[in-house]
Order: C-alpha cells, then structure tokens, then sequence
C-alpha cells in the first residue's frame, strides 16, 4: 500500500471514531438529564406519600373525629 493511501485511511478512520465518541457523549448526556428528572419526580412523589401517609394514621384520624364532636 502507498503511504499516502495509509495516511487517508487512518485520517478518515480517526474521523469516524471521533464523531462516534461525540454521538455517545450526547446520547449519554440526554440520558442522564431524563434519568435527573425521573428522580426529581420520584422526590415529589415520596414527599406527598409521606405528608398522606402521616394524615391517613388511625391515630390521628380518630383524634379529628373527636375533635369534631367536642365542637
């Protein structure tokens, strides 16, 4: 093979490979920002399920029954 051929194959090689490690940076980008919203999400969702988890006690419902029928 001619050292000019040689040198044009790795050229356009090292080309690909670069534009390929770029595609992969940017799809693993785009997945961790979705995987950041899916858990800010599922924080919301845990806060609500413990502010209803703590108004559903029984104790608690009991005492506000009771409180409605001392008024």
């Amino acid at each position: 093979m001619d050292t000019q051929t040689t040198i044009t194959l790795l050229t356009i090689s090292v080309l690909l490979l670069s534009t390929v490690v770029v595609v992969i940076l940017g799809i693993v980008i785009v997945i961790l920002l979705k995987v950041r919203k899916i858990t800010a999400n599922f924080d919301v969702i845990m806060q609500n399920l413990n502010q209803a988890s703590e108004w559903l006690t029984p104790a608690k419902v009991l005492g506000q029954i009771a409180n409605l029928f001392r008024k």
